[in-house]
């Protein structure tokens, strides 16, 4: 594990971590496909297969994780699911490129405290890719 070589950090990681995911008030496939995007685009194969139990005890289906590459078009998302990915890839790849339009879109679809939960979500999957 990383946080060995700061101890220190380990705890203030471990919180933020347990409040963007048992504190949050989006829904676990909504998280699911964030955090498994930022695997995608990280690399990390041991984060790309692990699935929390608390997001099998939700109900979160396989086939959510089995289209990401195709999330525009994948006829079994959820407009929020979409945006989601598309943030979380936003977010990794081209964080210039979360602008206000796309801030004017994802206020049609989420509630500001949500896109505020959305935005705490995305370190911590990188924080959490990290372990």
């Amino acid at each position: 594990m990383i946080w060995t070589l700061r101890p220190e950090m380990a705890g203030m990681v471990d919180r933020m971590i347990r409040t963007a995911y048992q504190q949050s008030m989006l829904p676990a496939a909504e998280r699911e496909v964030a955090r498994l995007r930022i695997a995608q685009l990280n690399d990390c194969s041991a984060c790309s297969g692990f699935r929390a139990p608390s997001v099998r005890d939700a109900g979160v289906p396989d086939d959510l994780y089995e289209h990401l590459h195709e999330y525009r078009t994948y006829a079994g998302y959820t407009e929020r699911q979409r945006l989601a990915i598309e943030y979380a890839e936003r977010f990794a790849t081209d964080h210039a490129n979360i602008d206000d339009a796309f801030f004017t879109v994802m206020r049609v679809n989420f509630s500001d405290d949500e896109i505020l939960t959305s935005r705490s979500v995305l370190p911590c999957t990188s924080a959490s890719d990290a372990r």
